[in-house]
């Protein structure tokens, strides 16, 4: 490693510590285990440099990605540094080559990959939950559509009594409040996946707003928060308002979700049984590049905004070694993280896929 990249790398250590400082107070109650393992051996930088690997991006996989490389340092000794800090800034990271790989929720295009020289591969499958703070409602029990919950992210249904969302939800007491959105502040891919399935529901949305990591948020009563964690707690402070996060947020903080009607005209809610029936017509192999949205999928049981997050590496990096303990990391969590990503109700990659990856994307990584 040369005095630059020593140097850049040195430099985001004070950053990492910040980072996992302030969130660890939000994300002590969701994750105490697994967080000290997601921000493993930050005490001693000189250690970290010579055995950790490094990642940056995505909040939405960091529960699992903490209790995989919990796991992983108990069998292997080798530790994982990832900032939770969003999407866009794993990208900015992995081309800036001060990470040893990146994570986005939002797919890079194919063409991008191959001008910067990168190859991506979906780590794990999630979904992105609409929540709610409102008084005296379970998790749940109040239902929306796709275009109402556009609406409501575009300012146009500002009240929770709303003619529209009564008509949904007979017999459930609605207060007579306004309406808070909740949205992130970050450039992020869980805004990616909501935008997106946003997008393809209410044309509206589409035309005026759009999708992708970050966009111009409408309403007039909104607020922001960095991270998933930022958007729960948030919501939690807020009373009577409405967020997007990814659903092991929603699950370890005991918020209360919407169900969602589906593409099929089901009502659903969250949970990894849903996510997998969304995924389940998804061949990744025949996408270039790997990278796609999977929202408003069809079938009875999907959860209409259901994501995959991606892993971004360099077919030639700068560090072989650290490059080959990152695939190791991941054929680790691939072979022997399936249950700990089911007990976080995230859905494994299928084996079809995995193995898909260690012929056809892995091997396009130098690493001796």
């Amino acid at each position: 490693m040369n005095v630059t990249k020593l140097s850049q790398l040195l430099g985001i250590f004070p950053y990492v510590a910040m980072c996992v400082t302030e969130r660890g107070r939000y994300m002590k109650a969701l994750f105490t285990k697994s967080l000290v393992a997601g921000a493993i051996a930050l005490s001693t930088v000189t250690t970290a440099i010579a055995a950790d690997i490094t990642g940056a991006g995505a909040t939405f996989p960091y529960p699992i990605y903490a209790k995989w490389a919990e796991a992983y340092k108990a069998k292997t000794k080798t530790g994982l540094n990832y900032q939770s800090i969003g999407s866009s800034g794993g990208i900015k990271q992995i081309k800036a080559k001060t990470v040893d790989f990146g994570a986005s929720d939002a797919p890079v295009k194919f063409e991008d990959l191959e001008k910067d020289g990168l190859v991506q591969f979906p780590a794990i499958i999630g979904g992105v939950v609409p929540v709610v703070n409102i008084d005296g409602l379970k998790p749940g029990q109040l239902k929306v559509t796709g275009d109402v919950l556009a609406q409501i992210f575009m300012g146009y249904i500002v009240n929770w009594s709303d003619k529209q969302i009564a008509a949904l939800n007979p017999g459930v007491k609605l207060p007579n409040e306004s309406i808070t959105v909740v949205h992130r502040a970050d450039g992020s891919g869980t805004t990616a996946i909501f935008t997106d399935y946003l997008a393809k529901v209410n044309p509206k949305w589409k035309e005026i707003v759009g999708s992708g990591a970050a966009v111009k948020w409408p309403a007039a009563s909104s607020i922001g928060g960095k991270g998933n964690e930022g958007v729960a707690a948030n919501v939690n402070r807020v009373k009577n308002s409405i967020g997007y996060v990814e659903y092991a947020y929603t699950k370890k903080n005991n918020m209360t979700f919407l169900e969602i009607k589906n593409q099929a005209g089901q009502f659903v809610a969250p949970d990894d049984e849903t996510f997998a029936a969304a995924a389940a017509g998804t061949d990744w192999s025949k996408v270039p590049g790997m990278g796609t949205f999977i929202t408003n999928a069809p079938g009875a049981k999907s959860w209409p905004i259901t994501g995959a997050s991606f892993i971004l590496m360099y077919k030639q990096p700068e560090n072989k070694a650290n490059s080959a303990e990152v695939i190791k990391f991941f054929d680790f969590a691939f072979k022997e993280g399936k249950k700990m990503a089911a007990d976080l109700d995230y859905v494994p990659m299928p084996d079809a896929t995995t193995e898909f990856i260690r012929k056809n994307v892995w091997t396009k990584i130098s690493t001796k």
